[in-house]
Parts: C-alpha cells; structure tokens; sequence
C-alpha cells in the first residue's frame, strides 16, 4: 500500500526563554523533534546537528530492517558529531538532546525514542501516548513511589535520565509500528506537554482536521498558558496514497534547525511560507549550477505560497 504522511510542524521560543533550542523536521516519510539542553552550552547546537543529520532520510526507500538499522546508523553518527564537537569547544561540554524520530518504510513506521518528549498516537477517536518518558520522575511512577497525577507538578519532573549526549552508550528506544492510514501522529517537546492538559490536546488533535490548524492551535495554547520554555510540535496524518496524493512533499523545518541551516526566520502562519524552500533551494545549489529546470519549479512553489499568503 503507497502510504505518506500529512504534516506540519510549528515551533515558538516561547515567552520566557531567549532563544529557541528545539529542532523539528515534517517531511512524507519523516517526522523528527530534538528538545536541546544546555541553554548557552549548544541545546540549539545538540537538536540542530542530529535533525540535520536525519532529515535526508526522508528521501530514501527502505523495505524491512533496512529503516531500522539506517535511522539507528544517522542517529549513532550524529551522536558521534556531538560528542566531537564537545572535544572542539569545551564551552558546549554538557549540551545534549532528546529525540523522537518516524521513519515510514513500505506500511510500516520505525520509531525510536530518547528523553522526555513525547508521541502520541490517534486512532479510531481515541489518544493514546505511544513513548514513556526517560526521565526520574517516570522512575519513581514506574515504582510505584508517586502517582501519574503528582509527576505532573514534581519539582524534578524536568530531570531527565537518558538522552543523546555525544556518548557511545547513548541508546534510544526503537520499535516498529504498522502504518494504518487515517492515524494521526502528534511529537511534541515538554513545552507542550508540560504545560498544556493532556484532555485538551486530545480534544485539539480529534477536533481539527488539518495538521496544520492542529499545530498551530497548539502552539498558541501553549503561549496561552505562559509558555516558559519552547515549544515545538510535529503532526503527520497517515495517508493512503491510492486514495488522493497529499498537499504537498516540501519538508518543513523548524526551530533550531531551521535557523541553523540559514533560512529565514519562521514566517507565522499567516504568511504561509514554508522555511524549508530556502534549505532545499540552497541544497540543491550547494556543489555547483543546479539544474535550471529544478531551480524555476522551486521558484514557482514559492510564488504559489506568496499568492497564497
């Protein structure tokens, strides 16, 4: 079955922090978000380098384990490019990131998972978190010590346990799901989930029907509700490509990424301009002329946004 994701992906500084240390990637075949860590020693550097790494995954084909072993393999070697960085400039010693990252192969979805942040899964009307947490608090629930109810307001809910660091032994989680069109999946930093109830973003994400609108309602939920760290939101919609092609195929990025890669800055939601068009005209030209005919279709796919806008 051809299948692809639906997708946007929104991200904000939010109202207290200075910059913005989440990364976030939507592609047809990719769903991908770092939380950084770190604040002035590299969050933004660590969520940055491993969904830059990742993000040309989105344009491969792999059929059974090969998805699993090549979304394993560019998380490794991006491990691996932190921790060298780390040994370049001792300033960014103790920067690392969550990731939670869904690779589509054939009909099924590889998902792997490290840190706090979380996906969740829509189906059939009902939300389910599909990740648990790495973190102390997730450690004292799992033994029993506090209930679900208090690690929500736990003064150490935000100490993590594992997370991507530039070590060897920087595991995360994978498993590897069925691709049923109709299912919505949401991946989402703790400046959602930390500060938003839980009900009410399931009733965002059962109630809106675009991913967009969903993202973008979520973002400003956030905002709403003091947004004192960043927040950053990934929603792919599984589609079967028998049935209608999806909107569009550009990747969207955004966050640290984005500012990263030199785009511009997150247009809002109004101007309707993807940031990833800048990454992808700038890739394509990046080892010489690019071929005019590519060039004058990317072109036209921003006029198109701008007259739509």
């Amino acid at each position: 079955m051809p299948i692809a994701f639906n997708y946007a992906a929104r991200s904000d500084v939010g109202m207290v922090r200075t910059n913005n240390e989440d990364s976030g990637y939507a592609g047809p075949h990719l769903l991908a978000m770092a939380d950084g860590m770190g604040g002035h020693a590299g969050g933004d550097v660590a969520s940055s380098t491993i969904i830059g790494a990742l993000a040309d995954l989105d344009d491969q084909a792999f059929s059974g384990a090969e998805a699993t072993d090549a979304l394993l393999a560019r998380i490794a070697l991006a491990n691996a490019q932190l921790g060298d960085r780390v040994k370049e400039d001792p300033a960014l010693r103790g920067m690392g990131t969550t990731l939670i990252a869904l690779l589509r192969s054939r009909d099924k979805l590889v998902l792997t998972h490290i840190g706090d942040s979380r996906a969740f899964l829509v189906r059939d009307g009902v939300v389910t978190q599909i990740t648990k947490d790495h973190s102390f608090v997730q450690n004292l629930v799992d033994e029993g010590r506090i209930t679900v109810e208090e690690a929500q307001t736990h003064p150490q809910r935000s100490l993590v346990t594992k997370v991507l660091t530039g070590q060897p032994d920087d595991d995360p989680d994978v498993v590897v799901r069925q691709a049923i069109p109709g299912d919505r999946y949401l991946i989402a930093s703790d400046g959602l989930t930390d500060y938003v109830a839980r009900d009410t973003i399931d009733e965002v994400l059962l109630g809106e029907r675009k991913p967009v609108d969903a993202c973008e309602r979520l973002v400003a939920l956030a905002l709403r509700a003091g947004a004192p760290d960043n927040v950053t939101v990934v929603i792919g919609d599984v589609v079967d490509l028998r049935v209608g092609p999806v909107p569009t195929d550009v990747p969207t990025v955004v966050g640290a990424a984005a500012a990263t890669a030199g785009t511009q800055v997150q247009p809002s939601p109004a101007q309707g301009v993807d940031n990833s068009f800048f990454a992808r005209l700038r890739a394509i030209t990046a080892d010489g002329p690019a071929d005019p005919l590519l060039v004058h279709g990317l072109r036209d796919t921003l006029e198109a946004l701008l007259m739509e806008a």
